[in-house]
């Protein structure tokens, strides 16, 4: 069954239309529920350390319907396609499979990759990543074939802590504590050899990601990110290569605020606006 015969049995979320990264994205996303923020944006712009290929070395080979030389990346739970739209934007060489099990989810991501003329670098794709690997291989996700991949996972605890607002922004925010893995392995199962993984997640859960990378991952490099200087961090993003055995870094914190005030610190804004991607 196409999206489209999908469509029609779908009920439309009510949505608005955001811009990121300076108006050079235009965004829709449920009113309601999980919405896209900096952690989005940031997890997108920190793919920026791809090999640079020239835009005149690209090939369209027609027998595959791959382009040579195109660097590739798998945006798992893209939700509606942020983090991975930004992404394409800080890397023109790059192309994006959005993998999203909620099927309302996917259909606004399939629409921001029309908006934004990404129709021929990225795909959204409607699959549980939580499935068997040879019920993934069969949906079409290849194995050993990403250069990056990427993810922002639920963070709370099933049970823990208030249950959100519509089930699509709990299932969005939740997750037991085991399926971290799950993601990890999938991840690890999708990137192929020297290939990169870069997860955003809360400080919390440092040690549990940290202990799913070990054995996958390796040349691991930690970004604490802090709202003002001298608090202590609320989230991190983690990079690794899969199967190197370089030894794990831990960089200074990316600090978000000034000391008084809401507005962005200037590198901050940069990313945020679309000028520089988030280099670590």
């Amino acid at each position: 069954m196409s999206l489209n015969q999908i469509k029609a049995f779908v009920k439309p979320l009510e949505s608005s239309c955001d811009r990121f990264l300076g108006s050079r994205l235009n965004i829709l996303q449920p009113k309601k529920g999980f919405r896209a923020g900096i952690d989005s944006v940031l997890l997108g712009a920190s793919v920026s350390n791809i090999e640079k290929t020239s835009v005149s070395n690209i090939k369209k080979s027609v027998s595959n319907n791959e382009v040579e030389g195109e660097r590739k990346l798998l945006d798992l739970g893209s939700g509606v396609g942020v983090a991975g739209l930004c992404a394409l934007k800080f890397n023109e060489t790059l192309s994006a499979v959005l993998l999203e099990k909620n099927i309302e989810m996917v259909l606004l991501a399939q629409e921001n990759i029309k908006a934004n003329g990404f129709e021929n670098r990225a795909k959204a794709i409607e699959l549980d990543l939580t499935l068997s690997g040879k019920e993934r291989e069969a949906a079409g996700l290849q194995v050993n074939h990403f250069d990056y991949v990427i993810a922002n996972p639920p963070f709370f605890d099933v049970g823990a802590g208030t249950v959100a607002d519509g089930q699509g922004r709990a299932n969005a925010r939740a997750m037991a504590k085991e399926d971290l893995g799950k993601w990890v392995r999938v991840a690890a199962s999708c990137a192929k050899a020297k290939g990169r993984a870069v997860f955003i997640f809360p400080i919390v859960g440092l040690v549990d990601l940290l202990n799913e990378f070990e054995g996958r991952f390796g040349d691991i490099d930690i970004l604490p990110i802090v709202s003002r200087q001298g608090e202590n961090a609320s989230r991190f993003l983690l990079r690794g290569v899969k199967g190197s055995n370089a030894p794990l870094k831990m960089h200074s914190p990316l600090i978000l605020h000034a000391k008084s005030g809401h507005g962005y610190l200037p590198q901050v804004e940069e990313i945020l606006r679309g000028e520089k991607p988030l280099l670590w």
